[in-house]
């Protein structure tokens, strides 16, 4: 299974980069509030660490993004990208299923479960090779 579709990989890498980065990335990065209420949190009144995390957490994705841009522009790195996002959708998995079974989340984070599932079998069957090298 791993690597199926390793010819399509820049595709693949391509439009995850582009999708990330305008729903997610910049949206968290720009205005984490707004970004925020749109997923349904509830805002505290005190917002100033709420806004801060939010841009951490952007500037944060914002450097994925350049690590999947610089493999679909240089068709280098690829696996390393790759890798790498491996790391961001098993974590980023763990964090939601923990927020659904503590109840700590609105339902459109636990909904996020499936989605980081689908990448994490998305990003198996384009990875750009048939063995995982560390």
């Amino acid at each position: 299974m791993l690597g199926h579709y390793a010819q399509y990989s820049q595709h693949y890498i391509t439009t995850l980069m582009i999708v990330t980065t305008l729903f997610f990335a910049l949206p968290i990065f720009i205005a984490p509030i707004a970004w925020a209420r749109a997923m349904r949190w509830t805002i505290p009144e005190q917002r100033h660490l709420a806004i801060y995390f939010g841009r951490c957490l952007g500037a944060f994705i914002l450097v994925v993004e350049v690590a999947m841009l610089r493999s679909a522009t240089t068709g280098t790195s690829f696996s390393y990208a790759f890798d790498m996002l491996f790391v961001v959708f098993t974590l980023m998995f763990v964090v939601h299923v923990y927020g659904a079974m503590k109840r700590i989340q609105p339902i459109t984070e636990t909904l996020e479960i499936g989605f980081w599932m689908i990448l994490l079998v998305l990003n198996t069957l384009f990875y750009p090779a048939t063995s995982i090298t560390l």
